[in-house]
């Protein structure tokens, strides 16, 4: 765990918007050194600007996570300028929705490029180095922590390569907790379940890449759209207090993070589900209306 983080170096990606953006913020409060990463130039300028104007030593690179050489380069130019980072935030994440079937190869490529391969480019490249720290120094500490989501842990139909990305990061950050744990005190990992947050997440849209922005929609896509976007935009918890969140749980040593942790009921039902070998239950029981108004839609585009 990391208790105290002036003079620590953290990576972040997604650091132009949303979680990424809280972070760089909580952590130039703190006096820490900053790498920030993210796809869309402005954004990152905009954070880079902010940071430095408050304070922060900062190293802002452009990055598409999911190019395993890009997310290296970043890792190299960390070690090159702050050595081995003590937080890495893997965070960076695009979201996705229609009927699983209709959605194309192209799709799956982005999605899982960014939300899946994005966290397991940041672990390949920056573990063995907080490894080697550690190993050199007994004192030394150091925290992963992956960005998943409540679709991580429960499967809310039409969002299906969503919910797949999700789920996988999940399973990645448990295993790379008990692995951690395996080899060193020192070094630690959390995964971050956020629920519907406002984050800019439902414009992902914005950074789709090149060859997809001719791709129209399918009807199923719009309508998750736009449930997303209602859902996002009108959460209570701000993404500032899910950095806030992210922080403590470090300090803590924390696995789970949830910013909804009311929202468990559903993820106890689904594993109730599993224990007790029965069909999957109604993931609109706690809200009847909402299910019936996505079946209507969905069979009237039908």
């Amino acid at each position: 765990m990391i208790t105290d983080f002036h003079n620590k170096t953290a990576v972040l990606t997604g650091a132009g918007s949303g979680f990424g953006l809280e972070c760089a913020r909580i952590g130039a409060k703190l006096g820490m050194n900053l790498v920030l990463a993210d796809v869309q130039a402005d954004a990152l300028e905009r954070s880079a600007a902010e940071m430095r104007a408050a304070g922060a030593q900062v190293l802002a690179m452009q990055v598409d996570v999911s190019k395993a050489e890009q997310v290296d380069a970043l890792a190299a130019a960390t070690r090159e300028r702050f050595g081995a980072p003590h937080f890495v935030f893997n965070n960076a994440g695009v979201g996705s929705a229609g009927l699983i079937w209709e959605n194309t190869l192209k799709d799956w490529d982005w999605v899982l490029g960014v939300n899946l391969m994005g966290v397991v480019h940041g672990v390949r490249a920056f573990t063995p180095m907080m490894l080697e720290a550690a190993a050199q120094d007994p004192a030394w500490t150091g925290h992963i922590v992956n960005t998943a989501s409540m679709a991580g842990m429960v499967n809310m139909p039409n969002m299906g390569i969503y919910n797949v990305s999700k789920h996988a990061v999940v399973s990645l950050t448990e295993t790379l907790y008990q692995d951690l744990a395996l080899v060193t005190d020192q070094v630690s990992a959390s995964v971050l379940c956020p629920f519907f947050v406002p984050t800019g997440i439902h414009q992902s849209h914005r950074n789709r890449p090149e060859g997809m922005a001719e791709e129209k929609p399918t009807r199923s896509q719009m309508i998750g759209q736009a449930m997303s976007e209602k859902a996002v935009t009108s959460g209570k918890v701000t993404a500032a207090e899910v950095a806030q969140m992210v922080f403590d749980a470090i300090a803590a040593n924390r696995f789970y993070v949830f910013s909804h942790p009311q929202s468990l009921s559903s993820v106890q039902t689904r594993l109730e589900d599993v224990m007790q070998i029965r069909n999957p239950s109604d993931p609109f029981a706690y809200k009847p209306s909402l299910g019936a108004d996505l079946k209507k839609a969905l069979r009237a585009a039908g």
